[in-house]
């Protein structure tokens, strides 16, 4: 039983006896026929009472808080899968995992060189790495965005639409409506595709710069333009997400 049930439990029965306990003893010593059915109409509310609301709080469900799942790397990868019997969507799922597959290995390689220069347990180390992690959160982002227009993406009213475009079933008016609505799913799902294309060039940038490097000079890092670049996409994104 959650904390809040309890309370309501106690104050319910507490609150029951206290007024047993200052009514009845004034209703009873009045004596009066009148008086005595009243106590006795009292007794059978307040037992009515007990029962019912007892019962309530026994049976009635316990609110559950909905929690936000965190999705691993896996996950995604299987939602994309999952995902492959939309013909529309056919080689963006391909190009997406393809996505994933390069971002682990510039994430790998970038990790790998900064352990040339730093040891784990260095807070210049902590500090890019925790960079990159924010990366892959935007990166990620994006797929989630892009995975919720596939789920409400409908293939089979798009197709029918498209059949019937020139049937002279519907109006013009209403078959470019609909048409553009798809489109913009489609236009959705291709920047977002886009951007993350972006990110991997960002990656790309700041590989280069770092494998040029022998040794790091305090907060050299920090003022590379791969690595600003980088800063400067966390900012951004930074913003949407508060």
């Amino acid at each position: 039983m959650d904390k809040e049930k309890e309370i309501k439990l106690i104050g319910l029965n507490v609150g029951i006896a206290a007024a047993d306990i200052i009514v009845l003893p004034e209703v009873f010593v009045v004596g009066s026929a009148l008086a005595t059915a009243f106590g006795y109409a009292f007794i059978f509310l307040s037992g009515a009472g007990l029962i019912y609301g007892n019962y309530r709080l026994f049976t009635k469900p316990e609110r559950v808080t909905p929690t936000h799942k965190i999705m691993t790397t896996e996950d995604y990868i299987g939602e994309l899968n999952a995902h492959r019997n939309l013909k529309t969507f056919e080689k963006t799922v391909d190009l997406m995992l393809d996505q994933i597959e390069r971002l682990q290995n510039k994430n790998k390689i970038i990790r790998d060189i900064l352990l040339q220069i730093f040891s784990a347990s260095e807070m210049s180390y902590k500090k890019f790495d925790g960079v990159i992690s924010e990366v892959e959160e935007i990166f990620f982002m994006n797929f989630r965005s892009i995975l919720n227009k596939m789920n409400a993406f409908d293939e089979d009213d798009y197709n029918f639409i498209r059949t019937k475009r020139e049937s002279g079933d519907f109006s013009e008016q209403f078959m470019e409506e609909k048409i553009e609505v798809y489109k913009k799913y489609i236009t959705f799902v291709n920047a977002a595709v886009e951007d993350n294309e972006e990110i991997l060039l960002k990656l790309d940038k700041l590989l280069l710069e770092l494998s040029g490097l022998n040794s790091v000079e305090s907060g050299q890092l920090e003022k590379m333009p791969g690595m600003i670049e980088i800063d400067n996409l966390i900012k951004q994104t930074g913003v949407y997400k508060n």
